[in-house]
This record gives C-alpha cells, sequence and structure tokens, in this order.
C-alpha cells in the first residue's frame, strides 16, 4: 500500500504529465533512472524511435507511477532528471516553479523561437553552439549531439537541435541567447528575435519581448500566419525535421493562450528591413505573360530557365488571393512541384518572403512525416507548396471516401512547376485528369439547370514543353497542344526578354579513341572467357548499350528457363561490361574498384553470418571467382598507369582548368549519366592538386531513390550541399539530373555535360542551370556515348519546338479551343478504357495459393502466395517458421544508418545458394522478412513468369498482416525460450 507522501507524489507528476512530455528527453533519462527494470526500458527506448519522443516520456512516467513504489523512487526519479540535463524538469517535480509571470514569458520566448526557426537555422551552428555550452544553456551531452547533428546531417540539422535543446532549460536562457546571438555576428537573428537594433555594446540595457508588448486588433502583424502557428510542431520540410522545439517527432500540437499570440513589434521591424518586405515588380516581359492569368484565364507560361517564370507565379498568387479577398471571398492556392528539394526552394525564396506579410503559408513533401492531415494543412493556410504525389493521394481518399481528403473544388487556383511532366503516365496528368472530368460534368450540369461544381484557375510553368521526339513540325505542334489540353489552357504564353536574354555559349568538346587500351583489352578478355563458358555468342561490340540490353535479355530468359549456368554468366557479363563503361568515362582506377568491390561482394554472398552454415558454390560460379582473381593483378597494375586514361577526362580537366582561371569567381555544375560517376569525378577533383592549386571547391549531388545499387542522398544531405553551392564553400557541382529542373543559383556560370545528352527538353534545362550573364554551356564527348550527334538532334528539336509554339499562338481561338476540346474528349475517353480494363484486370485476381515462389539463384522453392501477408498495402512479408529455416540474415549497417521510414535492420539471403531476397523489416517492434519479388522465379498455376520486378505486377491479392496474432505466436515463443 503506498505511503500518503507516495499519494502525493504521484499526483504531482501526473498532473506535470504535459509538462515533462516537453521538458524531459525520454533516452537521457533512462541510463540515470535504476528502478525501472530492463525490458520496460526496452519498450521506452523502442517507443522513442518507432513513434516520438513524447511518446516515450508518456510511458516512462507510467512506468516511475507504477505502483509497488521501490523504496527512494520520488528522490531517484529527481536526481535521474538532474543528472540527464533536463534541470528545468526537476525543478517542476520538486514544485521550484518561477513566478507565474516568468513562467508565461518562457513560454512566450519558445513559441518565438518556434515560429522564427525558419531563419534561425541558418546560423552558424558550431559558433553558436559552443557559446551556448559555455553560458550554461546545455549540457556537454547536448554538445556533442549538437555537433555530430552538424557533422552528419549539415549546419541546418544541427541548429534544430541546438534550438529544441535551450528551450528545454530553466526560464532565463532567452536573454543569453538573444546576446550569443549578436557576439556571433548573427545581427539581423538577433534583431528578429527581439534584440535592439540599437544595442551594439555588450551591456547595453535591452528591453526583452513580453506578451504585454504585444500589439491588439488592427494593429498586429504577424512574423509567422496564425496557422502556421497553430502547426508549428508539423514539419512541413523536406528534410523531415520538425519545428517543434520540445519535440523532434511530436504528436501533438503546444498552444498559447490567445493573449500569448506569437507577434511582436521588434522580430516585424527586422523583417520589415529585409529584401521579403518588397513588392513584388515584374518586368515588361513577365506582366506581359502574366496578363491573361491576372484576368482568370487557365494558360502556360513559357519563358527561358532563369526568366523569372517563379517570380511571376508568385505575382499572380498574390493578385489572386488579393482579388477574391476584396470580394470578400476566401482563396485557396497549391503550389505542385515534381521534385522534393524545390518544395524548400519555392518557399523560402519566392512564395514566403513576398506573401507571408498577408497569408498563411505553408509547404509539405514526401520526405517528411505529416503530423495532421493534409486536409487540415490545405483549410488552415493559403498558400500550399507540395510535391504533386501528396494532393493526388488526397484527391484520391476524397473520391474513395476512406478518409478525410481534399478536392478541386476546395481549392482556387493550382499552379504546376515543370507542367511540361503533365503527359500521359505522371502524376500531374493523373490530378488535371480529374480536373477534365469534372469539367466535362460541368457541362452536363449546366444544361441540366444544375450548380456546377467550383474548379480552380490552372497555371502551368515550363521552359521547354519539347516535342515529344517529333520529326515533322505537324507531330511537334500536336504534342504541345495536347499539353495544353491536359492543362486545359487557354493560351500558351511566351515572351520576348529583350536585354534580359541570356544565352550561354556553347561548345562540344570531341575525344579521341585511346591509342592503347590495355585495361579495357584484359576486361573483354574475361568477357569472352565468360562467352565461352557460357556458349554466349553476342553480336554487339562489348561496352555499347546494345550489348547491356542483349545480355539482360540472356539474363531474364535464363531466370525463367532455371538455366543458372547461363543466368550467372549474364550477371557477371553486366558487371564487367559496366566495368568498361566506366573506363571510358572516369580513371580506371576507379573502375577496377568497381570490379573488386562487385567482387568482394559476390564472395560474400556464398559466406553465411555464422560460417557454418554451407553455401552452394556452382562450377560455373567457382569458375567466375577464380577468373577475376587471376586478372586482378594486372588490372590493378594497369589502372595506376596515367597513360592510357580517356581522353574524355582530359578534355574534361582542361576545360574545368580553363573556367576557373579565366573568370574572378567560377561556379559551375558538371552533369553525369550515373550516380557512380557523379560520385567519382568529384573524388577525382578533390584528389587532384592541379584543381586545389586554383581554388576548385567539389562536391557531389546525387538522387534520394533506391532504384540503384548505388547509397542514395538523404534530403538533408543534398540540401547541404546545395546550400554550400549557393553560398560559396563549394563552387563546383557533380551531379545527376537530379539536378537538372528548378535548381537555382544565381551565381552559376558554366554548365557542363560529361557524357550525357537525353532530349532536347533537358538539354534546356541543364543550359538554364548557367544563370550568369557570361556563362558557358559545354558538351564533353564519352566513348560509345554518341553525345554530339544526340545533341545535334536537340538543337534540331529546340528549334522546331518554338516553331511550333509560334503557329500555335497563330491560331484563331475558335480552332484552338475546337482542338483542345477534342484531345481533352480524347484523353477522357482513353482513361474510361485504362479503367474499364483495370477493373477487369482485378477481377481476373489469382488465387494466393497458385502462386509459387522459387530462389531466383538456385530454384529452391521458397513458398506460395498462401504464406505471404501485406503490411500497409506496400510490404509483402513471410513470418511462417517454416520460411524462416530457409534464409540467412546479414547485418546492413548502410540501412540501419539511414533509418528511412520502416526500420530495416539486415539483409535476407537463400541458405542454399546466397542469393539475396529481401530485406529484414522492422514492424512495430516485430521483426518481418519482407520479400523482394524480382528476386524469385514467380509460377502461376504451372506457368512461369519471365519477369517480375514488381509486386503490382502480379494479378493476386495477399491477406493482410495479422499484427495481433504474430506478436501473440512471437510472445509465446520468447516465453518458451525463457523456461528452457
Amino acid at each position: 500500500m503506498a505511503s500518503e507522501s507516495d499519494e502525493t507524489w504521484e499526483t504531482l507528476i501526473e498532473d506535470l504529465r504535459p509538462r515533462l512530455r516537453k521538458l524531459v528527453v525520454a533516452e537521457r533519462v533512462l541510463d540515470h533512472i535504476h528502478f525501472i527494470e530492463a525490458e520496460k526500458k526496452e519498450q521506452i527506448r523502442q517507443k522513442a524511435k518507432s513513434e516520438s519522443n513524447a511518446a516515450a516520456v508518456e510511458l516512462l512516467v507510467t512506468a516511475v507511477l507504477q505502483r509497488p513504489h521501490s523504496l527512494g523512487w520520488f528522490t531517484a526519479f529527481v536526481d535521474a532528471l538532474q543528472n540527464a540535463g533536463c534541470e528545468y524538469a526537476a525543478d517542476c517535480v520538486q514544485v521550484n516553479l518561477p513566478d507565474p509571470e516568468v513562467e508565461a514569458e518562457n513560454d512566450y520566448c519558445v513559441r518565438l523561437i518556434q515560429l522564427l526557426s525558419p531563419s534561425l537555422v541558418t546560423m552558424k551552428t558550431a559558433d553558436v553552439c559552443d557559446q551556448c555550452y559555455s553560458a550554461g544553456l546545455f549540457s556537454s551531452e547536448d554538445s556533442e549531439i549538437i555537433k555530430a547533428e552538424t557533422t552528419n546531417k549539415g549546419s541546418i540539422c544541427g541548429a534544430r537541435e541546438l534550438l529544441r535543446s535551450i528551450v528545454r532549460g530553466r526560464p532565463g536562457w532567452f536573454s543569453k541567447f538573444l546576446r550569443i546571438l549578436q557576439d556571433t555576428e548573427h545581427q539581423y537573428l538577433y534583431e528578429l528575435t527581439g534584440g535592439s537594433p540599437h544595442c551594439d555594446k555588450p551591456g547595453s540595457p535591452e528591453k526583452l519581448p513580453s506578451p504585454k508588448d504585444e500589439p491588439k486588433g488592427s494593429e498586429v502583424v504577424t512574423e509567422e500566419s496564425p496557422a502556421a502557428a497553430e502547426s508549428c510542431d508539423i514539419s512541413m520540410t523536406e528534410d523531415a525535421e520538425s519545428t517543434d522545439l520540445y519535440e523532434g517527432a511530436s504528436t501533438e500540437s503546444t498552444q498559447l493562450p490567445n493573449s500569448l499570440e506569437p507577434s511582436q513589434p521588434a522580430a516585424a521591424a527586422a523583417a520589415a528591413r529585409g529584401p521579403e518586405n518588397a513588392d513584388i515588380v515584374l518586368r515588361d516581359y513577365q506582366m506581359d505573360v502574366a496578363r491573361p492569368a491576372l484576368e482568370g484565364k487557365n494558360i502556360i507560361i513559357c519563358l527561358p530557365t532563369g526568366s523569372g517564370k517563379t517570380r511571376v507565379a508568385v505575382y499572380i498568387t498574390k493578385k489572386h488571393l488579393d482579388h477574391r479577398r476584396a470580394e470578400g471571398q476566401s482563396g485557396k492556392v497549391v503550389v505542385l512541384v515534381n521534385k522534393v528539394p524545390l518544395v524548400e526552394q519555392h518557399y523560402a525564396a519566392e512564395f514566403l518572403p513576398f506573401l507571408k506579410q498577408n497569408y498563411k503559408v505553408e509547404r509539405v513533401s514526401g520526405d517528411c512525416q505529416l503530423k495532421i492531415s493534409f486536409t487540415e494543412i490545405v483549410k488552415k493556410n493559403d498558400v500550399i507548396i507540395c510535391t504533386a504525389q501528396i494532393l493526388e493521394n488526397y484527391l484520391e481518399r476524397s473520391n474513395t471516401g476512406e478518409d478525410e481528403g481534399v478536392n478541386l473544388s476546395d481549392l482556387t487556383l493550382i499552379v504546376i512547376d515543370e507542367c511540361h511532366h503533365t503527359q500521359k503516365g505522371g502524376v500531374y496528368n493523373h490530378i488535371m485528369m480529374r480536373y477534365l472530368k469534372q469539367k466535362h460534368k460541368n457541362t452536363r450540369l449546366k444544361k441540366e439547370q444544375k450548380e456546377p461544381v467550383s474548379l480552380p484557375q490552372i497555371l502551368g510553368l515550363t521552359a521547354s514543353p519539347g516535342v515529344g521526339g517529333a520529326t515533322k513540325m505537324e507531330k511537334a505542334v500536336e504534342h504541345i497542344l495536347q499539353i495544353c489540353a491536359n492543362l486545359d489552357a487557354s493560351r500558351i504564353m511566351t515572351g520576348s526578354l529583350g536585354e534580359y536574354k541570356k544565352e550561354p555559349r556553347k561548345k562540344t568538346l570531341t575525344v579521341e579513341d585511346r591509342k592503347e587500351d590495355p585495361f579495357g583489352d584484359v576486361i573483354k578478355k574475361i568477357m569472352n572467357a565468360i562467352h565461352t563458358h557460357a556458349e554466349l555468342s553476342p553480336t554487339c561490340d562489348l561496352g555499347s548499350q546494345n550489348y547491356e540490353q542483349w545480355v539482360v535479355q540472356k539474363q531474364v530468359k535464363a531466370a525463367t528457363d532455371e538455366d543458372h549456368k547461363v543466368r550467372v554468366c549474364a550477371e557477371h557479363l553486366r558487371l564487367y561490361n559496366e566495368g568498361l563503361n566506366l573506363c571510358n568515362t572516369i580513371r580506371m582506377r576507379d573502375a577496377f574498384s568497381f570490379l573488386s568491390n562487385s567482387h568482394e561482394e559476390e564472395i560474400k554472398k556464398k559466406t553465411s553470418p555464422d560460417q557454418e552454415q554451407k553455401i552452394l558454390i556452382t562450377e560455373t560460379e567457382r569458375f567466375l571467382f577464380n577468373l577475376f582473381r587471376e586478372n586482378k593483378a594486372e588490372l590493378q597494375r594497369l589502372a595506376e598507369n596515367p597513360a592510357y586514361e580517356n581522353d574524355s577526362l582530359s578534355k574534361l580537366q582542361s576545360k574545368i582548368l580553363h573556367e576557373f582561371s579565366t573568370r574572378e569567381e567560377a561556379r559551375g555544375i558538371i552533369f553525369t549519366k550515373t550516380r557512380r560517376s557523379a560520385i567519382a569525378l568529384s573524388q577525382w577533383i578533390q584528389e587532384n592538386p592541379k584543381f586545389a592549386d586554383i581554388g576548385v571547391k567539389a562536391s557531389h549531388v546525387i538522387g534520394g531513390g533506391d532504384q540503384s545499387v548505388v547509397k542514395p542522398m538523404t534530403s538533408a544531405e543534398r540540401n547541404d550541399v546545395l546550400n554550400k553551392f549557393r553560398n560559396g564553400e563549394v563552387n563546383l557541382l557533380t551531379a545527376t539530373t537530379v539536378a537538372e529542373e528548378g535548381l537555382d543559383i544565381p551565381a552559376c556560370n558554366f554548365v557542363i555535360r560529361y557524357g550525357l545528352v537525353t532530349n532536347e527538353i533537358a538539354m534546356i534545362q541543364a543550359e538554364g542551370r548557367g544563370r550568369a550573364g557570361d556563362s558557358t554551356y559545354t558538351l564533353v564527348e564519352v566513348k560509345n556515348s554518341g553525345v554530339a550527334g544526340k545533341e545535334y538532334v536537340n538543337e534540331y528539336r529546340k528549334d522546331m519546338m518554338h516553331k511550333a509554339i509560334d503557329k500555335i499562338k497563330t491560331l484563331i481561338q475558335a480552332d484552338y479551343d475546337k482542338q483542345i476540346l477534342e484531345f481533352q474528349m480524347q484523353a477522357i475517353l482513353e482513361e474510361k478504357v485504362r479503367i474499364t480494363k483495370k477493373k477487369h484486370k482485378d477481377m481476373r485476381t489469382e488465387k494466393p495459393s497458385d502462386m509459387r515462389f522459387s530462389c531466383r539463384g538456385c530454384s529452391l522453392f521458397a513458398c506460395t502466395g498462401e504464406d505471404i501477408q501485406i503490411i500497409a498495402n506496400v510490404h509483402r512479408v513471410n513470418v511462417t517458421s517454416e520460411f524462416s529455416e530457409l534464409f540467412n540474415r546479414t547485418e546492413n549497417t548502410s540501412l540501419q544508418e539511414r533509418l528511412l521510414d520502416g526500420e530495416t535492420s539486415g539483409f535476407i539471403a537463400c541458405k542454399n545458394c546466397g542469393q539475396r531476397w529481401g530485406s529484414m523489416m522492422v514492424y512495430r517492434g516485430i521483426e518481418c522478412p519482407c520479400l523482394h519479388v524480382k528476386n524469385f522465379v514467380v509460377t502461376c498455376n504451372g506457368k512461369k513468369i519471365g519477369k517480375c520486378a514488381r509486386w503490382n505486377e502480379l494479378a493476386v491479392k495477399f491477406s493482410p498482416f495479422d499484427y495481433a496474432e504474430h506478436a501473440k505466436r512471437v510472445a509465446e515463443s520468447s516465453d518458451d525460450e525463457e523456461t528452457t
């Protein structure tokens, strides 16, 4: 039975539970608390990882209050809080609370920091961190975590962690933090946060912001919108970092009383001095293309990259909202982008600075973990910048009625960036198809004298609609008209830039074949030996794209036919073909490193984690391993001889040296085909002393998807590099096509496409990355790439595109409208046919029991479809005990470091042959083997399916994962192990 003092302390802690959720860091406290059982501690830690710190603190407090109590439990809890650096929380638990006015002012200061965090995270984190630690604003452990976050993820992520740390401190931290901002030369942030612009000397009197100082009623000018304030714990940033300073992943909002609305004159005054308060002034050509949109018409604005399309869109957005507000109506604008990095760029550089004084602006991307629904965000804000897939998902939710979603009728203007992607199969087109179908229904409703459903105005932005592969003017015109129809555009607007026109100087650097290529000859010798062993006769040149296609076909056919000799040979031939391409693109040593690492990975597949399980090595595999070993030393020796390097690298080196030696401040981008070459080129530049001597500082930018075997970049990593490029810390980027569209660096003055040419749209986009007036665009040839010829074709298509647009603009409006309507009706009919086919396909669903899955590596039977369950309609798992006996598990450190959506703790691979089958995924605390269908040969009713890369290619519905049932089995299994 609890004592009276125990009950008093329990009541106190229970009352303080909401506050403790903000002030306590659960995992740190667990290190210093000893009366909670180890199992319960682990549950709390898992809660922190899988959900949030707030959820973990909730569980921690419940564990602390659980009876019976051990002797001295309350004192031990207080000591744990103090030792964990949660001193303010310890004060609260001991009822050592500040005066109500001091407490209210502290809450206000926390709220202010939350609202201003988008600006504050631009601080020089390392300098501020050292000063804050010296001033006692946080512990040494906090300091170490902030520095690690800064090192691993960049200065912005470190700044967020720093802000979270200081607001957990005792009242009084705010004045110290203000002084530190001033001492570390952050004058703008100092004034923005409430510091006096005239307080330049240490010790000068300064008045801290206070809730009492706030203007009332119409005097209030908010630094950020009320809706943004209400959802300030919601992460809308692309790098999935929360702006809630108490909680990096909080599930609840922290709100102030109405009397403490987050608005202060000092912050507004500081903001007013910044460029973001300037009116939007358009150039003549910008105003010309904007005019129809200002009249409420749907249009496409087609202006060259760097000519200010986005600024025009901001202007149109503002006038649209102003007009609706003047008429007593609300406006709702959604700005759609096709790449995550563009969300933050449009938000921070364009829409927020010009609109935040009068309107609520928010951003959302697929990288962030939404803490409230997108529906709520749309309701509470005037302008929402988001990736198109998010809007499409919520339009579908509303359509199916399964959840509260968003309707097109909720919106009044949709801005579509890079609108040339509004074509079949694209997410932009899915959204616009909903629009066109509703527009068609509205026509019928009007005829029936019924109220039509309101639809938003559409504004498309592009630098290049392209010609869709057309070779004749007629087809080019048709392609562009189709895009206009898809966007329901009444006109496509172009303008003459006049004095503002920037045309980069273009040049193509051709290369000569190596006089000798002994490194490539050795690789070809190995490949020919494999051809002989597998009895294969290629009909095209080794190292070519045609050879790659040929060998892929052989690999797929062999896997289907269970011809493992040819299949494994084809896999190795693909690696050697990649090696040949690499030695024509980057250094031979990089190509050798790729082949050597690939060989090591194949060897690892044949080694079980515990070294006890014997994995089958076939005679063919033994032959392939020995073949590389026999030639490895010679390849390594040749790779170190610079005399045999490719001419492309030599030409690239000369071009880079020329740009940096002839410009006062050079800043450029090198576009290349693969992630591997982007990374290797960056390393080559960093290691080359000739580049260092003239101040070249290189880094790479690659995509974030998992389609490649090369580890992708996280958004935080990518943004950190791009920010360094913008501020000059990095002056040369090597990048894949991820940086072609939308990357806005005004100081970039040269672009090089290194062995990379796709279509005329990509060419125009790449040219446009050079924003400076004296920019250059250079194409460097690479052997077997054929880029010079492709570039000539693209120049022809670019010229054809401009002529096609001019031809469309000469059409009489009635003729134009008629053609647009025909394209739209055709598109609607095709969509109906597609939906009908899909319904029929769904009706032909196969029984799971008829599906058999065998190892692609050795044909070992793995399971039937009945053994597979589906989690969240995405992950296919097999948790049967029989299946667990068939695979080995290996740890995957790279995935563990990244910890993406679902925690992935390792790989699973066939015990018999080492073929990878999938990954081990942690779902709500339970490990589940997650299968990747591409690693299996699938048989349906006795018929083999040749190639299956994705689960949705199979017409089968798996049963949903029964979490409760499996969790029960896991628990029973654990109990059995404990009793034995």
